[in-house]
């Protein structure tokens, strides 16, 4: 009897988390209430609250359900045991720009994430977690440049934090560029292809 209810309480979760990726690509983050995804997801709003602790924390657990593109690009590279990086970090890039593309629900969730998030303030925590995301990845993307450069034996044209946040800029202007107008252009190979360029410009091509 434990168990069902168990399994019974973690179906509700995903329900809401399905209905809440729909809702808030329908309306916006800021244009749901929490009354919205409760009658989506076929429940009561008092299940929400036995889930999450507001709106902005049924979105966090949405995004944390989908493990983000870039996220899971600096997941294979810290992988790789190679001197030189880069050749890991532009396959792994490979692999998330095909991911955006092929997954419906990674899709769905990145463009809930880019493109219907408004900062009000009950959406603060939501903020926080895209600056935190942000910051982790131009961090990261700076480590793997600094250890290409040492690896190659060549010096960066610009300082390491500027090329990991051009990268990073690059990349996610990409994605929702695409994301507003898939039909405009092939993402992976375009995207790919100003990346190298882009290496090229800082001294790794």
């Amino acid at each position: 009897m434990v168990r069902r209810t168990k399994e019974e309480a973690l179906a509700t979760r995903h329900a809401l988390l399905d209905a809440a990726e729909h809702v808030f690509l329908a309306q916006g983050v800021a244009g749901t209430s929490l009354n919205d995804i409760a009658q989506a997801a076929g429940t009561t709003r008092g299940a929400i609250y036995w889930h999450f602790k507001d709106k902005a924390d049924l979105f966090n657990a949405m995004m944390d359900r989908v493990a983000m593109p870039l996220q899971g690009a600096l997941s294979l590279v810290d992988a790789q045991p190679e001197d030189d990086p880069l050749p890991g970090l532009k396959k792994a890039l490979r692999a998330a720009l095909r991911q955006t593309v092929n997954d419906p629900q990674t899709r769905r969730v990145f463009e809930v994430a880019t493109h219907k998030v408004e900062y009000v303030d009950s959406l603060c925590a939501v903020r926080a977690r895209h600056l935190q995301i942000r910051n982790l990845w131009t961090d990261r993307f700076r480590h793997v440049l600094l250890r290409s450069a040492q690896a190659r034996g060549v010096k960066l044209a610009v300082p390491a934090t500027v090329a990991a946040h051009g990268l990073h800029a690059l990349l996610d202007g990409f994605i929702q560029n695409w994301l507003l107008d898939p039909g405009a252009f092939e993402l992976e190979p375009i995207a790919l292809k100003a990346v190298d360029a882009y290496l090229r410009g800082i001294g790794l091509g």
